[in-house]
Parts: structure tokens; C-alpha cells; sequence
């Protein structure tokens, strides 16, 4: 059983950073992605990496994604934080790269990112 264990969700101000780790317990994927959802909406994809990063257009230029094979950890960095990007976010893993949720077989909990104006 793959465990993902996410943290560095919490309340930030606009225009400050916050930076989200994922770590998978076991095995090597190719593939890991962060998602988030509000309440009352889909989960949404946020940013992906495989041997490169992707990006949903709405962060690109103030997120960044990378990864560290020898720890089997994901990261998110959250610049230029803005009010709409509150959400539960979300780490996911898999063997086939995608932008959407059905993509991915495990996934970690989800850590709450409040952006104050």
C-alpha cells in the first residue's frame, strides 16, 4: 500500500509564498501532480511532472513543481500567492501522466492553502 504524506498547507497573506512537500512511501513513480479543490467544484489539476513540469495556465509563471527521485518526494512552490487560489490541495501519483484526476492511482490527503487579501 502507497502512502502519500503531504504537508505545508496553511493561511498566508497575499503576495506571499508557501511551499507544499509530498512524499510516497514506496516505489519510484514516474508521474506526480498536485490537484486542489474548493467546495461545490471539481478537483482541478494544478501542475505535473514526469521528466518535465506542465502547468495549468492559471499558475504558471507562480507555481513551480519539482521533485527529488532520491527521497521519491514532490514539491510545490506557491509564489505571489492571490485570494482565488484558496483551496484544499492535493499530491497525486501514478504511471501515466495526465491533467486529469483519473490519471493517477495514489493520492495523499489534503492540505488546506487560505490566501488572506
Amino acid at each position: 500500500q502507497v502512502q502519500l504524506e503531504v504537508s505545508g498547507g496553511g493561511l498566508v497573506q497575499a503576495g506571499g509564498s508557501l511551499r507544499l512537500s509530498c512524499a510516497a512511501s514506496a516505489r519510484t513513480f514516474s508521474n506526480m501532480a498536485w490537484f486542489r479543490q474548493v467546495p461545490g467544484k471539481e478537483r482541478e489539476f494544478v501542475a505535473g511532472i514526469r521528466w518535465t513540469a506542465y502547468y495549468a495556465d492559471s499558475v504558471k509563471g507562480r507555481f513551480t513543481i519539482s521533485r527529488d527521485g532520491n527521497k521519491n518526494t514532490v514539491y510545490l512552490q506557491m509564489d505571489s500567492l492571490k485570494p482565488e487560489v484558496t483551496a484544499a490541495y492535493y499530491c497525486a501519483v501514478g504511471l501515466v501522466a495526465g491533467r486529469t484526476s483519473s490519471a493517477y492511482d495514489y493520492w495523499g490527503q489534503g492540505t488546506q492553502v487560505t490566501v488572506s487579501s
